[in-house]
C-alpha cells in the first residue's frame, strides 16, 4: 500500500483496506502510521485498529486501545500521541471512539455496556455535520440492534436494524446495504433470513469486501444446516471451504473457529491454514521445502544440505501430506514467500 502524503489520505488508504478484508495489510499501514497524526486521524486509525484486532481475535490489544479512546469520551484515559485540543469543531471524534469502544464492550459480550456506547456514538452523530464515511465506518444503528436482540429487547433491535437498511440503502454505498441486510437477518426473526442473506451476498458482487462476504456466506450456511435439507449440504460446504480459506489467509481466528464448527456439523474436517500446516514440518522438512520451491532440483537439494536424494524425496513425501498438495508445483503458494 502506497503511502499517501496527507494523514487523512492515509487513514481513508487504512479503511479501505479494513473493508476491502486486507487486515494482514491494513494492520501493517497502522503501524506505520503510528504516532505524529492530527487528533481525528488518529482517532480513526485507532477504531480501525480496534476493529482489525477483534477480527484476528487479539481481545487483550483492542481492548487496549479503547481504553485509550475513553479519553476522547470522558477525558480520564490515557489519549493516543495526539493533542487533545478543543474537540469541539472535531465533532465525530467522540463518535468514533464510542463506537469503537461499543465494538469492544461487544466482543466482551456486555450488551447493556454496548448499547449505551453505540447510542451515544449515534447521539454525538447528530449533533455534526454528516460527512460520507459516517455510514461505512460508524453503523452504530446495526451494533445497538445487535446489543437490543441480546438483552431481549427484540422488537425495538428489528426496528432500528429496518431502520439502519433504510439509510444504507439510500446511501448507495453496496458494502453498508450488505452489512444492514446482515443485521435485519439476525435481529429480526420474523424476516426471511436466508432471502435477506443472499440479497446481501448479491449487493456485494463486484465489490471487494472478502470479510463481509465471508462473514455472510458463514452466516448463510449456518441457517441452511438449520434446515435439514440434505439437498443444501453441497451449497454449505462451498460456502464454508470459501470463508475457510479467506480467515486462514488473514488470521482471523474467530471466523475461522466458526467455519470450523459448522464444518464439523457436516461431518467435514478442517483444511489447516499455511501457518498451521509449516508449524506442522520438521525443521529438515521446511529446508528441503523452500529450496525446492525455489526451484532446486532433488539432487541440487541434496547437494547442498549434503543428505542423499532418497532423504530429499523421504522428506518432501512427509511435506506433501502435511501440505495437503500432490506435488512441488504447488509448493511455492502454499509456502508463500521467505520469512
Amino acid at each position: 500500500m502506497p503511502e499517501p502524503a496527507d494523514p487523512a489520505d492515509a487513514v481513508d488508504r487504512v479503511t479501505e483496506a479494513v473493508r476491502a478484508g486486507r487486515v494482514v495489510e491494513a494492520l501493517s499501514a497502522l503501524t506505520r502510521l503510528r504516532g505524529g497524526l492530527p487528533v481525528r486521524e488518529g482517532v480513526r486509525a485507532a477504531a480501525a485498529a480496534v476493529e482489525c484486532r477483534l477480527a484476528r481475535g487479539d481481545l487483550a490489544d483492542a481492548m487496549t486501545i479503547g481504553d485509550r479512546l475513553g479519553a476522547y469520551v470522558e477525558r480520564t484515559a490515557e489519549p493516543l500521541e495526539a493533542d487533545l485540543g478543543d474537540l469541539g469543531d472535531l465533532g465525530d471524534v467522540a463518535a468514533y471512539a464510542l463506537h469503537a469502544r461499543g465494538e469492544v464492550a461487544s466482543a466482551l459480550a456486555d450488551a447493556e455496556l454496548a448499547l449505551d456506547r453505540f447510542t451515544e456514538a449515534g447521539a454525538v452523530l447528530a449533533g455534526t455535520t454528516p460527512r460520507p464515511e459516517h455510514v461505512l465506518e460508524l453503523p452504530w444503528r446495526s451494533g445497538a440492534a445487535l446489543a437490543l436482540v441480546r438483552i431481549g429487547r427484540f422488537r425495538e433491535g428489528a426496528d432500528l436494524a429496518r431502520e439502519h437498511l433504510a439509510l444504507a440503502e439510500a446511501s448507495g454505498s453496496p458494502y453498508a446495504v450488505a452489512v444492514a441486510l446482515r443485521t435485519v437477518a439476525t435481529a429480526d426473526s420474523g424476516a426471511h433470513r436466508t432471502e435477506l442473506l443472499r440479497r446481501a451476498r448479491a449487493a456485494l458482487d463486484g465489490t471487494v469486501a472478502d470479510r463481509l462476504a465471508a462473514q455472510v456466506d458463514t452466516d448463510l450456511a449456518g441457517l441452511l444446516l438449520l434446515s435439514h435439507d440434505p439437498g443444501v449440504a453441497v451449497e454449505a460446504l462451498a460456502l464454508l471451504r470459501g470463508a475457510e480459506e479467506y480467515a486462514g489467509r488473514q488470521e482471523l481466528w474467530p471466523l475461522q473457529g466458526r467455519v470450523r464448527r459448522l464444518l464439523d456439523r457436516l461431518g467435514e474436517a478442517p483444511r489447516q491454514v499455511q501457518s498451521e500446516a509449516l508449524a506442522a514440518l520438521t525443521a529438515s522438512e521446511r529446508r528441503v521445502a523452500r529450496l525446492a520451491a525455489d526451484g532446486l532440483t532433488n539432487r541440487q537439494i541434496a547437494e547442498q544440505l549434503v543428505v542423499t536424494v532418497k532423504a530429499v524425496e523421504w522428506h518432501l513425501s512427509h511435506v506433501y501430506r502435511k501440505l495437503g498438495i500432490s506435488s512441488r508445483t504447488r509448493l511455492a503458494g502454499t509456502l508463500g514467500a521467505p520469512a
